[in-house]
C-alpha cells in the first residue's frame, strides 16, 4: 500500500515538474543548482543578403560551480577555451596560443553566462518572463535591463526542471542556438577544478 502510494506520489510529482511554467521550473533550477557539468552543440544563424544562413554546428563540454567558476570549451571544429575563477575570465585560442584575460564582473554582468553561472540574483540583471511552449519545451525570455549589453534577448527552454537549450539573439540580428545534453547537476568538484592554467608560451593580452 505504501509502495503504491509512493510511486503516484512520484507520478504526480514528476507529471507537475513536466507542466510546471518555464519561470518555475527555471528558480527551481537555479535554486538547487550548485554545479553542473555536460555538453553542448552550438549553432549560428544570421541575416545575409536577405537570407538566413546557419553555421555548422560547434561542439564541446561545460562545467560550472555558482558564483561565477565555469568551464566552456569548444572541441570542434575549432578548439577554444572560455574559464573563469569567479574573479578573472581567460579566453584562450589554442590556435594562436593566445590568453585574453579579462575581470570577470565586467564580463559577465548581463551576459548569457551569467544566466547559468551567475549568482542568483538574476532579476537584477534581467527581465523575466513566460515565452510558452515549443518543441516540448517551456520556454523562458530574459532580456537584458542594461542598454549596453551585445545581447536583445535570451530565451531558455526548459523541460523536467532543467535547461536543455538556448536561443540568444544579439543586436547585429545573429542568433545563437544552444543544445544541452548529459546535464548533470551537483558533480564532485575539487578546490582546484577552476583555476586556470597559463598554456606555454602563450601571448597574453589583458582588458
Amino acid at each position: 500500500m505504501h509502495r503504491i502510494s509512493f510511486a503516484i506520489a512520484a507520478t504526480m510529482l514528476c507529471a507537475a515538474n513536466v507542466h510546471a511554467s518555464a519561470l518555475e521550473q527555471f528558480k527551481t533550477f537555479v535554486g538547487s543548482t550548485k554545479a553542473a557539468r555536460g555538453e553542448f552543440t552550438q549553432t549560428l544563424t544570421k541575416n545575409a543578403d536577405g537570407a538566413k544562413k546557419t553555421s555548422a554546428p560547434s561542439t564541446g563540454t561545460f562545467v560550472f560551480a555558482r558564483p561565477g567558476k565555469f568551464i566552456w570549451q569548444y572541441q570542434k571544429p575549432y578548439e577554444q577555451l572560455l574559464q573563469a575563477d569567479g574573479e578573472q575570465l581567460y579566453i584562450y585560442d589554442k590556435d594562436l596560443n593566445q590568453v585574453t584575460v579579462k575581470k570577470l564582473g565586467d564580463a559577465l554582468g548581463s551576459s548569457p553566462a551569467a544566466i547559468l553561472f551567475g549568482s542568483n540574483d538574476l532579476e537584477k540583471n534581467f527581465t523575466l518572463a513566460e515565452a510558452g511552449t515549443r518543441d516540448g519545451l517551456e520556454w523562458l525570455k530574459a532580456t537584458p535591463k542594461a542598454k549596453d549589453t551585445s545581447f536583445e534577448q535570451i530565451t531558455i527552454g526548459l523541460k523536467n526542471g532543467q535547461p536543455e537549450a538556448m536561443e540568444l539573439r544579439d543586436n547585429f540580428g545573429q542568433t545563437s542556438v544552444l543544445a544541452f545534453k548529459k546535464f548533470e547537476k551537483n558533480p564532485a568538484l575539487s578546490a582546484t577544478s577552476f583555476k586556470f592554467a597559463m598554456p606555454k608560451g602563450a601571448d597574453v593580452v589583458n582588458q
